[in-house]
């Protein structure tokens, strides 16, 4: 295991990603596979290395994750924000750029949660007047 590690932890909606960035050549693994093995999207990893392609530190560090939770757009979410802030906890002068993007900020919307007398949260059953 290398001796240099920088961690971040990453949230959205339900999926929560722990990160480490390791000095590498940027090489990326989710839970123990590939990175465009896990994610069949490009779209989808493109947004997750946003911040390493913003800070020019791609090709520094070899990212590992580990996420669980949620859905796939939740987890590539989350794993972004975990990568923004590891590199944080590697060079503290990145947060401007970061945060002007808004890869720092945790998106807080959530799944509402159900009610009774209704069918999901807001859904309520089809009314009849007979």
């Amino acid at each position: 295991m290398a001796k240099v590690q920088h961690l971040g932890t990453g949230r959205r909606k339900k999926s929560v990603a722990r990160v480490r960035l390791v000095p590498g050549n940027g090489k990326v693994t989710v839970n123990d596979r590939e990175l465009n093995e896990y994610f069949n999207y490009e779209t989808l990893t493109n947004d997750l290395l946003r911040p390493l392609k913003l800070t020019e530190t791609l090709d520094k560090f070899d990212v590992l994750v580990s996420v669980k939770g949620g859905g796939f757009r939740g987890q590539a979410g989350a794993i972004r924000h975990g990568i923004a802030r590891a590199l944080l906890e590697y060079d503290d002068s990145l947060r401007p750029a970061l945060k002007e993007k808004g890869f720092l900020t945790r998106d807080p919307r959530m799944k509402e949660r159900k009610k009774y007398g209704l069918k999901k949260a807001r859904k309520s059953p089809q009314f009849s007047k007979r």
